[in-house]
């Protein structure tokens, strides 16, 4: 296995934003639990299994951090940290299904333990209550964000699909991949919390800026981690992304950067899937510096989401967001 020395800062990292937003986190926690509910049992059993599986709630902190640097004074941010938190976890459970995942966080995945019916229409289930919830916001600024969300975060994953077990994906088709599946989300979270403290267009833009490269970043380190930490910190089997044949921008830098004879072993690796011959793509990763590559690459995108947010003015929110953008990139987890 690769090894990746990082600094283990998290709580310093997360600490001032958790104390700073701690009564609204706790008020976003009961919400959830509380929206939850149906009258479907396995809804119930399902959804609350996902929910309370150890998620970092990273998207939520952002909804309220932005609302909070942005000056506003109501109580939307409770709800909508809530509904991003739903979406997120309803596209969990559609992507463990498509990639046949059995593990995430330590933990069996839904589909593991309920079949794949289940997840899918429990994921629906999910989608359609943010969507109910979102209502309560009565702000069709933030129905046309997540609208268009919802939607560029589909293609996202249908683009995925297109390129699982595509040994000729490019680092820019990966790129927009993250964008769209993964950064999109972080993007509506952040962008929020402008719309709801009635900022200008350079504020709103600023805000969205930021988090479109915090998602960037942080789905980069995740790249990272597959090839470099141990099951223990992630919950995840290293190499779980090329087994499900996904060519993550560690393997792309690979193969461009190998040798003929190592590039055609990780091209076979991404077309067949599975662990076979897991130990040598990790040599091959570490003699090509795809992990500091890909490393050096999510640290531009934190830079670049740390520069976003100079047009808000100074506050303690403020600095919790830079520590978030930190934490993106020195994380082991």
């Amino acid at each position: 296995m690769l090894k990746i020395v990082k600094d283990q800062r998290d709580t310093e990292y997360l600490g001032a934003a958790r104390t700073l937003i701690a009564d609204e986190m706790a008020a976003v926690d009961v919400l959830i639990q509380q929206c939850l509910h149906s009258d479907v049992a396995l809804i119930n059993q399902l959804s609350h299994y996902i929910i309370n599986s150890g998620g970092k709630r990273l998207r939520p902190m952002l909804v309220l951090l932005s609302a909070k640097s942005c000056l506003y004074r109501g109580d939307q941010q409770i709800n909508l940290a809530a509904v991003i938190e739903f979406i997120h976890t309803a596209t969990l459970l559609h992507d463990d299904v498509v990639d046949a995942s059995q593990l995430r966080r330590g933990n069996m995945t839904a589909n593991a333990v309920w079949g794949n019916e289940a997840s899918v229409l429990v994921g629906d289930f999910l989608y359609s209550r943010a969507f109910e919830m979102m209502v309560n916001a009565n702000n069709m600024r933030i129905m046309e964000i997540m609208s268009h969300t919802t939607n560029t975060i589909a293609e996202g994953e249908v683009l995925q699909l297109l390129n699982c077990h595509d040994a000729e994906t490019t680092e820019a088709r990966y790129m927009d991949v993250v964008s769209r599946k993964t950064a999109r989300l972080f993007e509506a979270a952040a962008q929020i919390g402008a719309v709801l403290g009635q900022q200008p267009a350079q504020v709103e833009t600023a805000l969205a800026n930021y988090g479109l490269h915090l998602g960037t970043a942080f789905q980069l380190i995740d790249d990272v981690l597959d090839y470099s930490a141990s099951p223990e910190d992630t919950g995840k089997n290293v190499g779980d992304d090329l087994a499900e044949g996904k060519p993550t921008l560690p393997l792309i830098h690979a193969i461009h950067k190998g040798t003929p004879n190592q590039a055609r072993l990780i091209r076979k690796a991404i077309e067949n899937g599975g662990h076979d011959n897991m130990q040598d793509v990790c040599a091959i990763i570490e003699s090509t510096g795809a992990i500091p590559y890909t490393a050096q690459a999510a640290q531009r995108q934190a830079d670049l989401a740390i520069m976003a947010l100079k047009p808000l003015p100074d506050s303690a929110s403020k600095e919790a967001l830079y520590g978030l953008a930190e934490f993106s990139v020195n994380r082991n987890y």
